[in-house]
């Protein structure tokens, strides 16, 4: 598996990212993506930081050259340099690559390939516990081939990369996840697309990855 990039998702602030940005800068042979949410929370549910404010605090990042950053900071961050690859994994990149016409292929049943020219990529966000009540309601109910229908529904819709996420707290969410994916292999209209592993715990990450590449591997 040729691993394109590690980062931090929305939990946070670019201030409060910045600690665990500088540390995956120091750790990561490979590019390193943050996506920070506009400070955190208010008392009603909102953001308090401005978008000016919000593009400043990432830029300050890649001034420094510890990450590459989304459009939001783009205004800024376009003059400057970003982190550079350790030459180490650029060349096996160089290797690995060769047509420089594709960018990046996934794949479920199916590839998925990347290009230069591509245009924006369909993410389904429905199977996840934290971001779906419906989903969330399925899975706790043990509902596994309900919520199946979630997952279908999402690639029926269009969706070209099916995200996965179990976090919760009333849940075995390794075991969750594991279980999910067994049934999603199961389905040759769910399992043509890319799975993505999403969740806050690595080791739910690790369950998710080993149990696609045993996928793979039969």
């Amino acid at each position: 598996m040729d691993l394109l990039s590690v980062g931090i998702n929305c939990a946070l602030g670019a201030k409060q990212m910045r600690p665990y940005v500088e540390e995956l800068s120091h750790l990561a042979p490979v590019h390193i993506s943050c996506h920070p949410n506009a400070g955190l929370p208010n008392a009603f549910g909102g953001f308090d930081e401005t978008p000016d404010r919000h593009g400043r605090r990432p830029a300050r990042l890649c001034r420094e050259r510890l990450a590459k950053f989304l459009r939001v900071a783009a205004a800024e961050a376009r003059p400057r340099t970003s982190r550079p690859l350790p030459k180490r994994y650029a060349a096996l990149r160089r290797t690995f690559y060769r047509s420089r016409s594709v960018t990046r292929v996934s794949a479920g049943l199916k590839p998925l390939v990347l290009r230069p020219d591509s245009r924006f990529v369909n993410i389904g966000e429905r199977t996840n516990v934290t971001g779906s009540p419906k989903f969330s309601k399925l899975i706790l109910g043990g509902q596994l081939e309900a919520a199946l229908t979630v997952a279908r529904q999402q690639v029926e819709n269009g969706a070209q990369i099916i995200d996965i996420n179990m976090d919760e707290a009333m849940l075995d969410s390794e075991q969750a996840m594991t279980t999910f994916l067994h049934y999603i292999a199961a389905e040759p209209d769910i399992a043509r697309v890319p799975i993505m592993v999403d969740s806050s715990n690595w080791k739910i990450i690790e369950a998710g990855l080993q149990m696609r590449s045993r996928q793979r591997h039969r």
